[in-house]
């Protein structure tokens, strides 16, 4: 599972049309992709930033994770995303962020790569579309179902488009 998220227009191109160019893009690294319904959120954790669009893509990858990875921050970076080491900017607006969510269950916990992704059961933003794509989806550390995870939340403010 991929996350994309776009708060940032690029080239002319919309939030929205950043994130469907760029899940033509991640088909280049597997096969049978299924993408989210499109989400409308607040940013996090900064409100007063630009408003997010955001998406889920399931699809299955031969790639090993860590490699998948490197494609993906190479695919962000082909789309204009800058990272800051300043902590003060790291959530600042980006044009895409690709999170590798899960992959099959797996685990992973290095300084390059945590899987599942240490936050992909506390954020709206994740939760609604992944329920679209992998709606029996189990987080692997917890066990938790997508309906026990959103009922956890304290509050739900992403909106489908």
């Amino acid at each position: 599972m991929i996350g994309l998220g776009s708060n940032k227009s690029w080239l002319g191109k919309t939030p929205r049309e950043v994130i469907g160019s760029a899940s033509d893009a991640l088909r280049a690294l597997g096969q049978d992709l299924v993408l989210s319904p499109l989400y409308f959120s607040p940013a996090w954790p900064d409100p007063k930033q630009p408003a997010y669009t955001n998406a889920v893509a399931r699809m299955t990858s031969a790639w090993a994770p860590e490699a998948l990875l490197e494609a993906l921050l190479a695919v962000e970076a082909a789309y204009g995303r800058l990272r800051f080491d300043d902590p003060a900017r790291r959530y600042a607006p980006r044009t895409l962020d690709l999170d590798l969510l899960a992959v099959d269950g797996e685990r992973r916990d290095t300084d390059r790569l945590r899987l599942p992704h240490p936050a992909v059961g506390e954020r709206d933003f994740v939760l609604l579309p992944l329920q679209n794509v992998s709606p029996a989806w189990t987080h692997p550390v917890s066990g938790k179902g997508l309906p026990e995870l959103l009922g956890q939340l304290p509050e739900v403010s992403a909106q489908r488009l």
